[in-house]
Parts: structure tokens; sequence; C-alpha cells
């Protein structure tokens, strides 16, 4: 068992848990918050809960008129997601020039960094991503899983390949990973 595969604690985002960084939000993050805004891991939580918001609000709306008896408990599940991805992970090791600095990313911001490439890449919305592998080793080979929605039209395995691409060379040139491999799976369809 990894850390990744523990139970995340309310408390994990600096002393915040997700529904207060959702109600920051929906005030529009005033009055300002410093202990909020100070902390990376709220920002990054903040940034995820802003990005689904913008991404998925069509979708949860179509969803909720087409079942409206459903159940309280897919907003549980969807902010467990959400505490999943938010979640620091492993560090992952950047090279410097200078040997006695000692740079890192966590494996949560690489996550990000991974969908931020899949959703500007266009005809995609990026969904879960996971990193296998040894991480923390510089050189190690990664394995990267993510499923994402395929944007109506769109070819499907030429999809999947630029999407492989383009996440194989943001990885490798903002953090220095070797990948190995890129695994998509396709799990919804969207309009455009």
């Amino acid at each position: 068992m990894t850390t990744d595969d523990l139970p995340l604690p309310d408390d994990d985002l600096d002393g915040h848990t997700i529904e207060e960084l959702a109600d920051y939000l929906d005030r529009g993050r005033t009055p300002v918050d410093p202990s909020i805004e100070g902390s990376a891991a709220c920002r990054l939580a903040m940034t995820n809960m802003q990005r689904l918001r913008e991404l998925s609000v069509g979708a949860l709306e179509r969803r909720a008129d087409a079942e409206p008896d459903r159940e309280a408990g897919w907003v549980d599940r969807l902010l467990e997601a959400i505490r999943a991805e938010v979640r620091p992970g492993r560090d992952v090791p950047v090279a410097h020039p200078d040997p006695r600095l000692q740079l890192a990313l966590t494996e949560a911001a690489v996550r990000g960094l991974v969908r931020r490439a899949g959703d500007t890449m266009g005809g995609v919305v990026m969904g879960r991503c996971t990193l296998d592998g040894d991480l923390e080793q510089p050189g190690a080979p990664v394995r990267i899983d993510v499923t994402a929605g395929l944007v109506y039209g769109e070819p499907v395995e030429a999809t999947a390949d630029r999407l492989r691409r383009t996440i194989a060379e943001a990885v490798e040139r903002h953090t220095g990973l070797v990948v190995d491999a890129v695994d998509v799976r396709f799990d919804d369809v969207y309009l455009p």
C-alpha cells in the first residue's frame, strides 16, 4: 500500500476542507483569506474545482435534468475524486545545474501538468490521471494512465495518438521524467 492509497484526511489542505474551499470560490475569493491563498495545496484544489465547474456544468445540468430523483451521493463521489487528485503524493525531483539545490514537484503538480496539456490540446476533456513507476528516481521509466472525454466527431485513434504525444512531451519537458507509455481511455463523449 502506498501513501496514495490511504484516505485523505479533511485537513490535508493545510487545515481547510474541500467544502470551505468551495464556499470561498463561491464568494469570488473575497474577502481574501491569506491562509488559503498562501497554500499551494488549497490553490491547486481550487484550480481543479474551478476547472471542473467550467468543463462540467453543462454535463451535470443535462444529467440532473435526465435523472431528477438522483441520489445526493454523487456529490460526495465528486468531492472524493477532487480530494484524490489534490493529494500531494510523491516528490518528483527536478534537475538543476547547481548540485547544492534540490528541487522537486509534487505528484499532484505533475498530474495537473498532464491534465492541462490534454485540456489545451483540444478535442478532449481530461478526466483521471495516474502515474505509475518510481517517480522519485530520476531517469526511471514511468507510465501515465489517463481517462478523457472525447468531443463528438473527433477521430478516436488519431486523437488518442495526439494526446499521448502531447502528454509525453509536456511531462518530459517540464519534469525530466522518462515517459515509457501513456495509456488513454476515452470514457465519455461530449458535444462540441
